[in-house]
C-alpha cells in the first residue's frame, strides 16, 4: 500500500497526486503539515529528518523530496511512458525537471506566489513581484518556443518532463497578475486540464494560503 503525506494545496505535494493519478495508483492520503500538523511528531521524523512535505511511504520504504519521489513511482510503477530503460531519452525528462526546480518554481512559486498571493498586501515587496513576474514570462517563451513543436514537453503524450512544470500552471493562469500572451502554453495547460488525473491532483483551489506566511 503507497501513502502519501502532505496536504492537498501543496505545491509540491500536487505533483506526487498527479503522477499517482496518472499510473492508476490506489493510496491512502494523510494530510500533514499547515493546518493538519502531523509534521512535529515522531512518527513523520522517522520518515523524513527535514519534516517536509510530501513523503512518500511503500511497503516500509519512505521517500521524500518531490522530484525524488516522482522518478521512485515512475521507475517503480511507471515504465515504459514515464521511465525509460534508455539513459539518453529518460535525460529528456530529467532535464525538464531540473529546469522546473531551478528557475521556473523558484520564480513562479517563490517570487510570485508567495511574494503576491502568500504575502499580506501591506508587507508586499511589489518590485520583487515585478522582477519575478519578468523573468516568469521569458520562462514561459522559452516554454512556448517549445510546445510551438509539440504537444507535451516530452512529446506526444504526458511524461515526467510535464509534471513539476504543467502544476506550476495552475497556479500561473489563475492568480491576479499581468500575463503576456504564450499561445502554445496556453494550448498545453488547456490539454492538461482534460486529463482527470490533473483535474484530481493540481487544480485544487488554494484560498486557504491567502496572506498566509507561517501556514
Amino acid at each position: 500500500m503507497l501513502t502519501l503525506w502532505g496536504r492537498r494545496s501543496s505545491f509540491n505535494v500536487q505533483k506526487v497526486m498527479w503522477l499517482l493519478g496518472e499510473l492508476g495508483l490506489a493510496y491512502r492520503h494523510i494530510e500533514a503539515g499547515g493546518a493538519h500538523g502531523l509534521l512535529d511528531t515522531p512518527e513523520f521524523g522517522a520518515m523524513n529528518p527535514h519534516r517536509k512535505v510530501p513523503v512518500l511511504e511503500e511497503d516500509g520504504h519512505a521517500v521524500w523530496e518531490s522530484h525524488a519521489i516522482l522518478r521512485y513511482l515512475a521507475a517503480r510503477h511507471g515504465a515504459p511512458r514515464f521511465w525509460h530503460e534508455d539513459p539518453r531519452e529518460r535525460s529528456e525528462a530529467d532535464r525538464w525537471m531540473d529546469w522546473s526546480a531551478t528557475s521556473l518554481q523558484p520564480d513562479v512559486l517563490n517570487g510570485v506566489f508567495w511574494g503576491f498571493y502568500r504575502t499580506p498586501e501591506d508587507r508586499r515587496d511589489m518590485a520583487a513581484v515585478r522582477a519575478a513576474l519578468g523573468r516568469c514570462a521569458a520562462h514561459m517563451a522559452a516554454l512556448d518556443r517549445v510546445l510551438a513543436t509539440r504537444p507535451f514537453l516530452g512529446g506526444a503524450e504526458p511524461t515526467l518532463a510535464d509534471i513539476p512544470a504543467g502544476t506550476a500552471l495552475y497556479r500561473w493562469f489563475t492568480l491576479d497578475i499581468p500575463r503576456p500572451p504564450a499561445p502554445h502554453v496556453e494550448a498545453w495547460y488547456a490539454r492538461l486540464q482534460q486529463r482527470p488525473a490533473y483535474r484530481a491532483g493540481v487544480m485544487i483551489p488554494y484560498g486557504e494560503l491567502r496572506g498566509r506566511l507561517d501556514y
